[in-house]
């Protein structure tokens, strides 16, 4: 007999993503893009929480609404939860306690894996929407170094105007494409000694590709931060290990 267990309002998506509140596109590989993931997802977009809001004040007085909204999709089916923008790492310890299942909310959590896999001497880079906005407190609760190279595409030509200032629905994508990659070029230049980049910014994935040619170094960002995480949640089966034992003569 063979029983099936409740208890949760949806079946099949394991991962929570909460979201800003924001029009601009979201092409494939931006991480609210729901066919970017070759998993199911769940979204729950945060109201009032504007790109602006969060980027450049610090996410004033949204903690509360965050962790409504994270325990809104846990009660949905969630496993675990992670946010929609890589400042968020500030309410890291706060929605991982609220919630109590697993929680990745920025891709700079990354920064000491990925430094911990390169040569002596070689450091790892970060590029994120606004530099200036990315203060001690955000690497810090995220566990990144303070001195760590940081480059911004807040003087660019799309990426930071569409996205942060919300100027405009529609967005050029080569000229974003331009300014995360002159971001890239300007901190190796600045810095090199770096020896693999972190993207902190959850629109940034479409870019990943490009600028790994580009610069020739490994880059990483949400979608290599939530495809580790959700390789946890649903670890591949490869079949009972009896069986494998049995074909490998053991």
């Amino acid at each position: 007999m063979t029983i099936a267990k409740g208890g949760k309002a949806i079946y099949g998506a394991s991962l929570g993503i909460l979201m800003l509140e924001a029009k601009f596109p979201r092409i494939p590989g931006d991480m609210g893009n729901a066919g970017t993931w070759p998993f199911p997802v769940l979204y729950r977009v945060v109201k009032g929480a504007s790109p602006e809001r969060v980027v450049l004040n610090q996410a004033a007085g949204l903690l509360p609404d965050f962790l409504d909204a994270a325990a809104d999709l846990v009660s949905q089916g969630a496993e675990a939860i992670t946010t929609n923008c890589g400042f968020l790492a500030l309410f890291q310890q706060e929605i991982a306690a609220h919630v109590r299942v697993p929680v990745a909310t920025s891709s700079l959590i990354q920064v000491p894996w990925v430094q911990a896999t390169l040569p002596p001497g070689k450091r790892v880079g970060v590029i994120t929407v606004s530099a200036g906005s990315l203060t001690p407190r955000h690497l810090e609760a995220a566990g990144v170094p303070l001195d760590t190279p940081i480059a911004g595409t807040e003087n660019g030509q799309e990426f930071f105007r569409v996205l942060i200032l919300g100027e405009g629905q529609d967005m050029d994508v080569g000229l974003a494409a331009r300014d995360i990659l002159n971001a890239g070029r300007a901190l190796v230049a600045a810095h090199p000694e770096i020896g693999a980049i972190v993207l902190e910014c959850t629109n940034m994935p479409p870019y990943a590709h490009a600028l790994r040619e580009a610069l020739g170094l490994p880059v990483f960002d949400i979608y290599s931060l939530i495809t580790w995480l959700h390789a946890g949640l649903r670890p591949r089966d490869f079949g009972p290990p009896a069986d494998r034992a049995t074909c490998l003569g053991s």
